[in-house]
């Protein structure tokens, strides 16, 4: 049955409500759990709340005032084009968000469970806003308008602009709150690792055998994989030997590893793990 694709007009909205979801997200993470306990794990969310303790001054006017200069510097110093309307929706809704939840009650006082879930909730939200191709602005426009006019790598320009932040909040509060900030930027990274590429693993092997048309045709059968034949050449024989690359689930790696032992105990398999596959037999974006 062929697959129905979806109109073009419904993808885009998709895009907006994954943008608007995700911000909802980070905004609540932020008023439940890094706000009331000090974590300013970087980004212009960690120079608010910097702001907020030292000045009194209201988190999201702070996140307005950052993130519309630096949208429009973004627009202006690095071409148009590539900051739509999304992001803009991102840059502007976020802080929306985060004002019409201040008066949450907290779900923690503990720093280092604020650090934990406020991390997983602003990657949560994050990497929603990612799958949408969206943006929430921020210190991510600093970091590229620092990245061109300086040279400076954009992964530097994000570490340097991060660490200023964390370092300030070190400074000002104590060394403490930097390092649970630390682990905030940490788990932030990684929960967006996991929404962008998913749960599931799957499993790469390359298989260099003599009897490589029986395992060939024993992996085809049995477990319904197809698979990459490599041409490759022995360093020490210089002869031709060919490599069969096969992905597989996790859940079919065992059975994969059994039938290459049975019909040739002194193959070559090399496992490496495949955090995202596509295509027939595996997910489709």
């Amino acid at each position: 049955m062929k697959k129905r694709r979806q109109h073009p007009n419904f993808q885009k909205a998709m895009e907006y409500i994954y943008t608007l979801i995700g911000a909802s997200f980070i905004a609540l993470a932020f008023n439940l759990f890094l706000l009331p306990n000090q974590v300013a794990s970087g980004g212009v969310s960690g120079i608010s709340i910097i702001l907020a303790n030292v000045l009194g001054w209201e988190p999201a006017f702070v996140q307005w005032s950052f993130n519309i200069p630096l949208f429009i510097a973004g627009v202006l110093l690095l071409g148009g084009r590539q900051y739509g309307l999304k992001t803009l929706v991102g840059t502007a809704f976020l802080p929306f968000v985060v004002y019409l939840t201040k008066d949450i009650e907290p779900w923690t006082t503990d720093p280092l469970l604020a650090a934990l879930f406020g991390g997983i909730g602003a990657g949560l939200g994050l990497g929603i806003v990612f799958r949408g191709k969206g943006s929430t602005g921020g210190t991510d426009l600093a970091a590229q308008i620092l990245n061109k006019y300086t040279g400076i790598s954009l992964g530097t320009s994000i570490a340097l602009i991060d660490g200023v932040i964390v370092l300030g909040a070190a400074m000002i509060f104590d060394i403490e709150r930097g390092l649970y900030a630390l682990i905030g930027l940490y788990v932030t990274s990684k929960t967006i690792d996991l929404v962008q590429v998913g749960i599931g693993r799957s499993k790469m092997t390359m298989v260099i055998t003599s009897k490589q048309e029986e395992v060939r045709e024993a992996i085809l059968n049995k477990i319904d994989r197809g698979m990459t034949k490599l041409t490759a050449y022995g360093g020490y024989t210089d002869q031709e030997r060919p490599i069969l690359m096969c992905v597989v689930d996790q859940s079919e790696f065992t059975k994969l590893k059994q039938i290459v032992k049975s019909i040739d105990p002194s193959a070559f398999v090399i496992v490496t793990d495949a955090s995202e596959v596509l295509g027939e037999g595996f997910k489709r974006e």
